[in-house]
């Protein structure tokens, strides 16, 4: 079982596709699929569109990133013109696409009543660490995001150098390494539905992992494919269940394409 895990793994990181997913989602998924599977080709297959559900879907092309760099150097001193950028570089990942429209709102209005942020964690966060400048943390505030691809983590380390902000970007399978630095604010934004196509306990385990007071959680207000499916209420409804069980307080804030949930974790 151990050499044909290593073996599917490396076939999966042959594929342009899935070359910079980092290895621990691979190998998790992999070996789940390889115990149910007939065969090695079926596992492989099985195992990539599963990959696809979880990250793949949400990227559709390669993002230069060296080419993305290059313009935010260029631009770094000219503070319009580097959100702009931002803006334009957020277009390219479908989550973080999806927020744009209510970016000017979605931050000021749902972390409004918070007292001062010293640490963020952002986890499976996408391209959402481009929306620091929207953020209404002072410069003092240490940033830390986690996702599963090692080639925008790199891009994001190096955007937060450039942008001034304190922190780092690190790929982590965070269902394989559950988040318990402790910080201020947790970032769960459209991050639970991706967790549970891979266990359907994902949401259970992030969420009492976490070692910080704060959590704002959102979820998407249609599917990838623009269709309600009546996702808001499902995901309402199976979410502040969640909460109740644990009889945290929660706050909801309603936007056109997200429904966000900050959470007053009691510990």
């Amino acid at each position: 079982m151990h050499d044909e895990l290593n073996n599917l793994a490396a076939a999966i990181q042959a594929t342009p596709k899935y070359r910079h997913l980092t290895p621990d989602l691979i190998r998790r998924l992999g070996e789940r699929e390889l115990a149910v599977r007939g065969n090695f080709k079926e596992a492989v297959k099985a195992t990539k569109n599963k990959l696809h559900q979880v990250a793949g879907a949400y990227q559709e092309s390669k993002i230069n990133y060296d080419r993305a760099l290059q313009q935010l150097r260029e631009l770094a001193d000219d503070a319009a013109a580097f959100r702009h950028t931002c803006t334009q570089l957020l277009r390219l990942h479908t989550s973080t696409a999806e927020r744009l429209p209510i970016l000017d709102d979605f931050y000021r209005t749902s972390l409004a009543d918070l007292p001062p942020i010293h640490k963020v964690l952002d986890l499976a966060c996408g391209l959402n660490p481009l929306t620091i400048p929207w953020m209404p943390f002072g410069p003092d505030t240490e940033y830390v995001a986690y996702d599963v691809y090692t080639d925008m983590m790199t891009f994001l380390a190096e955007f937060m150098a450039l942008a001034g902000v304190r922190g780092r970007a690190e790929p982590r399978d965070l269902l394989a390494h559950p988040p318990t630095e402790p910080a201020d604010l947790v970032l769960l934004l459209k991050t639970l539905p991706c967790l549970e196509q891979t266990d359907k306990h994902a949401a259970a385990t992030i969420l009492d992992a976490i070692q910080a007071p704060y959590i704002l959680v959102s979820f998407p207000a249609q599917s990838l494919g623009g269709r309600d499916k009546g996702m808001v209420s499902h995901y309402s409804d199976r979410f502040l269940a969640l909460m109740q069980e644990r009889a945290w307080p929660v706050q909801t804030f309603t936007f056109t394409t997200e429904i966000a949930f900050l959470v007053k974790r009691e510990t």
